[in-house]
């Protein structure tokens, strides 16, 4: 018999082709006088767009973001926002933008419009982060969650495929880890395993034409119902894993997903099989081979199979650097299922660190 609590998150999505075009309408409802456009350099085009259709309720521009959003560059945002006393604040870009809107927010509870322009899901949660030295430190608060979403896929076509893919294996993160996350219920289920179904579609569509609108939409209302779900589900032992190591040596975001994921899976699905089964299905079976049926094995091939970053070695990680993160690893992961030995952290992080397929 079903039984679950459900909590959904609150927030205005506005999704479509050339949604950019309603921003300065959005703007109004958040009845927005001076607005801080906090836009990364990737994602220039779309700002310059943004700011045109606002006009004089742009105050200023920052374009300093990282995907490590460091407590020093927070602090530096806070005080421009003081300065040209902002009421709104508009993160144009990926979830480095987005990222340090929320870390503004944090503390000034200025309200935040965001326009993501890669899949990173950052944009519907109420997740912030913030690095000081080698350690990343994260939590939830209402107050950093964009009051407003604009999606528009066209502004997501000239993201490179290489980045869409590795943006959207993130995504692919967020809904495999609400699978079995402690807020996991039919409903946020049902979107996840949609999620997963839509992005895997919408990055093959990608990679074979990068320039057309359909996949890229498939793909960016995949990253939406990814970040809903873990929004409302949670996350688990894979996002503690990114964030350390993320923290601690400054990985590319997106990248260190893809690398990780089908490792941190393996591990989940050792003790939950029937809970990921449905992931193997949704990728329609782990392709060809022993795969067949593998939550972890599928993911893995469709990391190859696009062409993402499938170890850490890639990204310069070394066995070093995997002893010395495990501790702080496992030191997060109380309440992860199955309970983790340090053992099973350091063996999880050489075969990612390797790349060998799953077993």
């Amino acid at each position: 018999m079903i039984a679950f609590t459900r909590e959904t998150p609150a927030g205005r999505i506005v999704f479509g082709p050339d949604r950019i075009g309603h921003i300065e309408e959005e703007a109004s409802r958040l009845t927005a006088k001076r607005i801080l456009l906090i836009a990364s350099g990737s994602a220039a085009a779309a700002a310059d767009r943004a700011s045109a259709l606002l006009g004089a309720r742009v105050a200023g521009r920052w374009a300093e973001v990282r995907s490590h959003v460091t407590a020093e560059l927070a602090q530096r945002a806070r005080a421009e926002c003081a300065v040209l006393e902002a009421d709104l604040l508009i993160s144009v870009g990926g979830g480095a933008a987005t990222g340090l809107a929320k870390a503004v927010a944090l503390r000034l509870g200025i309200p935040i419009l965001a326009i993501p322009t890669t899949y990173a899901g950052s944009e519907v949660t109420a997740v912030w982060g913030l690095t000081e030295g080698s350690r990343k430190t994260t939590g939830k608060s209402a107050d950093v969650r964009p009051k407003t979403v604009i999606y528009d896929p066209l502004l997501t076509v000239g993201l490179p495929a290489a980045v869409s893919v590795s943006s959207g294996l993130n995504a692919i993160a967020h809904c495999v880890e609400a699978l079995y996350a402690s807020g996991a219920n039919p409903v946020s289920t049902l979107l996840a395993l949609e999620g997963i179904r839509r992005m895997a579609a919408g990055l093959t569509g990608v990679v074979a034409a990068p320039a057309a609108a359909g996949p890229r939409a498939d793909a960016l209302y995949a990253a939406y119902l990814g970040g809903s779900v873990m929004a409302e589900a949670g996350t688990g032992l894979h996002h503690k894993i990114c964030h350390v190591l993320g923290g601690m040596y400054g990985l590319p975001h997106a990248d260190l997903h893809a690398a990780v994921l089908p490792h941190a899976v393996a591990f989940i699905e050792s003790a939950e099989p029937a809970v990921l089964a449905p992931v193997a299905a949704a990728l329609g079976g782990g392709g060809s081979g022993s795969g067949s049926g593998s939550a972890a094995r599928s993911l893995f091939d469709l990391a190859q199979r696009l062409g993402a970053p499938t170890s850490l070695a890639a990204l310069g990680v070394t066995r070093e650097q995997i002893l010395a993160a495990a501790p702080q690893v496992l030191a997060g992961s109380a309440g992860n299922s199955p309970a983790p030995a340090i053992g099973d952290i350091v063996a999880l992080l050489e075969n990612a660190r390797t790349g060998q397929r799953p077993t």
